[in-house]
């Protein structure tokens, strides 16, 4: 059985070939249409994974003791020349500098996956599991968006919906803490989602687990779904037949504790 860091970079080699496979075929005019994230185009969508795999390749590459630690400038400086460039060199860019993360990560020898430790924006280096989990986060999400542009009817793909919802509920539980906005005030709420072992709980933070509490809802519908819902991605014009909320919440109040970014 692989590591939780080795089914992730799968994962992400998963993600990135999907997507390639879909951006190489982009003319200029599907490349400045609206993507599924608020206010931005499919290449800027592109150019925010392309900077980001950049500035998190240096990150491993200091971390693996192939290079310096990038300096308190350097994302800025990555981000500006991303921003500078056209939506046809985005585009070309993500490609090249994706596949270089992937490969990088997929380097490391198994009985390295749990030992490496890598620096990031946290006060203390994260595992190589989690650190891949915050870029699967990125790259299955923003991937979506890139998709979605350019073909409605998007979904996330199941692996990779498994391996983040594992990741969610483990290493990178804190996103969810982050991306979540419930109401101070509001009673507490577990939404059991149907057909897995997962539970968005509500309280004064959003958190998604595993443990098995008792349900006051049910999210009816696939796991993708829930996944895009969370993210602020399941608005009611890309929400698939079938999937309902019932119980002590409903699925527009799940949307605005969930407002995406």
């Amino acid at each position: 059985m692989t590591t939780l860091a080795g089914r992730t970079i799968a994962a992400l080699r998963s993600e990135h070939d999907t997507l390639a496979s879909i951006v190489r075929g982009l003319s200029a005019e599907q490349l400045i249409s609206p993507s599924g994230a608020s206010d931005w185009t499919v290449a800027d969508v592109l150019s925010h994974l392309g900077s980001g795999a950049e500035i998190n390749l240096a990150g491993f590459r200091a971390a693996l003791g192939e290079a310096e630690a990038p300096g308190p400038d350097f994302n800025q400086g990555v981000w500006d020349r991303w921003n500078a460039l056209s939506p046809q060199d985005q585009a070309a860019g993500w490609l090249e500098s994706d596949n270089a993360l992937v490969a990088a990560l997929e380097a490391v020898p198994e009985d390295r996956h749990d030992d490496l430790k890598v620096k990031i924006f946290l006060p203390e280096p994260v595992p190589l599991a989690s650190f891949a989990g915050l870029r699967l986060s990125e790259m299955v999400q923003h991937g979506w968006d890139a998709r979605v542009g350019v073909d409605p009817a998007a979904t996330l793909a199941e692996p990779a919906a498994a391996t983040l919802a594992e990741q969610l509920a483990g290493g990178v539980s804190f996103l969810v803490g982050f991306i979540g906005k419930p109401e101070a005030d509001r009673d507490r709420a577990v939404i059991e989602i149907s057909g897995t072992p997962y539970r968005i709980v509500l309280t004064d933070k959003a958190r998604f687990t595993t443990e098995e509490l008792p349900a006051t809802a049910t999210f009816a519908g696939p796991l993708e779904s829930a996944l895009r819902l969370v993210y602020g991605r399941l608005t009611p014009e890309r929400t698939p037949a079938g999937v309902e909320v019932t119980g002590t919440i409903s699925v527009d109040e799940l949307r605005v504790v969930f407002p995406g970014f």
